[in-house]
Formats: structure tokens, sequence, C-alpha cells
């Protein structure tokens, strides 16, 4: 596999724990290109029951899709993220939708962030 740039796009990878189902990401893109369900279960615990949303479906069309992250950027929870996966063919339109169990798959291959520079002001 070719050595890509660090912030080079490729796929978008998706980390279910962290989604809330907020719909941020889907109401922020501008290419319509994310599919999003979810229905809302009772929690007991301690107190009254809470009320959550569950997520059903999470997929990308990258048929639509231009790439320009504002779904990754506005995500407030990190659900979504960048990966180094480029390479994702198709033999027709149908087969560039990709669920949540493939972008999954591809948020394991998420390079750890760069360590951050040291400087006089956080050293303190």
């Amino acid at each position: 596999m070719t050595e890509l740039p660090p912030r080079s796009r490729g796929a978008i990878g998706l980390l279910e724990e962290n989604c809330t189902v907020c719909m941020l990401c889907a109401r922020e893109c501008p290419d319509w290109c994310l599919y999003i369900d979810s229905h809302k279960e009772t929690v007991e615990g301690p107190g009254r029951p809470k009320v959550r949303n569950v997520l059903d479906r999470f997929a990308i069309d990258w048929s639509l899709c231009m790439y320009c992250g504002i779904c990754v950027e506005v995500c407030p929870f990190d659900a979504l993220f960048w990966t180094p996966e480029h390479d994702y063919p198709a033999d027709e339109p149908k087969a560039l939708v990709h669920e949540r169990e493939q972008l999954r798959e591809w948020m394991w291959t998420v390079p750890p962030p760069p360590p951050l520079e040291r400087t006089p002001e956080r050293e303190r």
C-alpha cells in the first residue's frame, strides 16, 4: 500500500459507541449523502427513566460525497474520523453505499493523532 500524506482524506470511519444520533452530521452535509435511522429507548436508572436514541442505520453514499469533511468536523462526540482507506471499487452505484458495519471496520485503520508540540506555555 502506498504511504499517504498525514492529512489526506480517504473514507470516513464510524465509532458507533460515540454516536448519540444527534443528526448534526446529516443536517450539515451539503450533499445529503448520510443516511441515519434511529429509535428511542427508555433506560431505567437512579431517578426517573431517561429516553435515549439508539442508532439503527448509519450509511454513506460515496457516489454523492464530495469529501468536504464537514460531517467529521461538526460531530461533537468524536464518532466520525478520516481513515487512510481510499480504495473501495464498485460495479454499480448501489455498491457505493456503505453501511455502518463497513464504516466501523475502517475505524480501526485511523492512525493515532500526532503528538502535541511542547511549547513553553504548555510546560507549566
